[in-house]
């Protein structure tokens, strides 16, 4: 087995421990978002909006990857619980913009508070672990080589 296949595999474990873990912590994710009364693309999709300009429902379609009556539905969703609202447009009054309300604003705050709140496995780690897994992860973020 030559370096790149090496490489190949231990990447490839590396990803799946880390996605499985992941996935065993859905449910206290999506725990979180029914108690705010959210379905899991109700968060997603209150994570793009901002309190400012807002976005056309064509340009969340197309950043939600779905059709504009997808879109529409679930920003229906998010405006009848109070987390977003239409409004029209400072350069075209014909386009709705759609943006958080100071009520969306909070809930994105909550979910995050909440989402960063560590799993008991994680708490469990010494703190040497800790730094090398931080340092690891900010690698990764930073698109560098970690090995």
């Amino acid at each position: 087995m030559g370096p790149g296949q090496d490489r190949l595999q231990h990447a490839t474990e590396a990803w799946r421990l880390m996605f499985d873990f992941l996935m065993r912590s859905a449910p206290d994710r999506l725990a979180i978002q029914q108690k705010l009364g959210l379905t899991p693309n109700d968060s997603r999709a209150l994570f793009t909006l901002d309190k400012d300009v807002g976005k056309p429902i064509g340009a969340l379609a197309t950043q939600w990857h779905c059709d504009p009556s997808t879109a529409t539905w679930l920003v229906d969703r998010l405006e009848q619980a109070g987390l977003a609202e239409r409004v029209p447009s400072p350069s075209d009054r014909r386009v709705k913009r759609v943006k958080l309300t100071a009520k969306g604003a909070a809930t994105i705050e909550e979910l995050t508070r909440e989402y960063h709140k560590p799993p008991a496995e994680m708490l469990a780690l010494p703190r040497a672990d800790l730094d090398q897994l931080i340092g690891l992860v900010r690698k990764l973020q930073a698109g560098k080589s970690v090995g």
